[in-house]
């Protein structure tokens, strides 16, 4: 497990008290062998790609390196690739991708997003703890900015995406729900269930996180307002910090675009205004 276990009560158990899938509290050994000054470097690139998405790994080496790190180009590519980070620019399409089958078009430019629900997005972030990091799946409304769901796993396994949107959408679902082009939304088993749902899937261009900016402002948020300023040393720990910031960016946290409304507040009186 991630966190010290207890001989006396199941993994089953452990997993059912923490609210917590069973799943997302097993790290694979390749995982459990990162060095800790892997780690710190992971932080640290993470820091740098939050100020400066399009910095890929070339110029993220330079950076690192004249920041007194010793590393090369193979190691950090290695870094990104498990922290889920690429450069955000427009990338051309030199050849077919393999999971050609599974992208979808951008749907969104030129339309006006007027209503809640009519526009989801869904992105992954990693996280940083003291001693380790983890993942979040997060679901945001864009109309009105409020956080429909969100998730934690130790790895980028992609039942833990399933989890969240499963869980978002039995309570209510978007027209649209727009993601970045990576393999946890280019699959079957995601594409199926928003279509069995009825649910339009909507993708950004290659590269182009200003296609999925309002998810990105929110993370931009939760890591300069909570991750950054606190020292996360467990999941566990980690688990409550977020659940606390997302409650608070719902509910309390006012937001200039709304005219300085709460999200939560703005969904529920844009919901009723449709109903009524």
């Amino acid at each position: 497990m991630v966190e010290q276990v207890n001989p006396d009560i199941t993994v089953k158990r452990q997993a059912a008290l923490l609210s917590v899938n069973r799943t997302s509290v097993y790290r694979p050994a390749k995982e459990q062998r990162e060095s800790e000054e892997n780690v710190r470097l992971m932080h640290r690139i993470d820091e740098i790609h939050m100020k400066y998405p399009f910095y890929g790994y070339r110029r993220m080496t330079r950076i690192l390196r004249d920041q007194g790190f010793e590393v090369n180009r193979k190691r950090i590519r290695r870094l990104m690739r498990i922290m889920g980070l690429e450069a955000v620019y427009p990338k051309p399409n030199l050849s077919k991708r393999l999971h050609a089958t599974y992208t979808r078009p951008y749907l969104l430019r030129g339309l006006t997003i007027d209503r809640p629900n009519q526009v989801w997005g869904i992105d992954i972030t990693y996280l940083r703890m003291g001693k380790g990091f983890m993942y979040l799946c997060l679901i945001i409304d864009w109309h009105s900015r409020k956080v429909m769901d969100d998730e934690l796993s130790s790895t980028l396994e992609k039942g833990f995406v399933l989890r969240c949107l499963k869980r978002a959408i039995s309570r209510c679902k978007p027209e649209i729900m727009n993601s970045d082009q990576g393999s946890h939304f280019t699959n079957s088993a995601y594409l199926e269930l928003l279509e069995k749902e009825g649910i339009k899937v909507s993708m950004d261009g290659k590269g182009r996180a200003t296609d999925n900016s309002r998810t990105e402002r929110f993370f931009r948020s939760l890591k300069y307002e909570c991750i950054y300023i606190n020292e996360f040393e467990d999941p566990r720990v980690l688990r409550q910090g977020i659940a606390r910031y997302v409650q608070f960016y719902n509910e309390e946290r006012p937001h200039q675009s709304l005219g300085e409304a709460r999200p939560a507040q703005f969904y529920a009186h844009e919901i009723k205004q449709i109903a009524s």
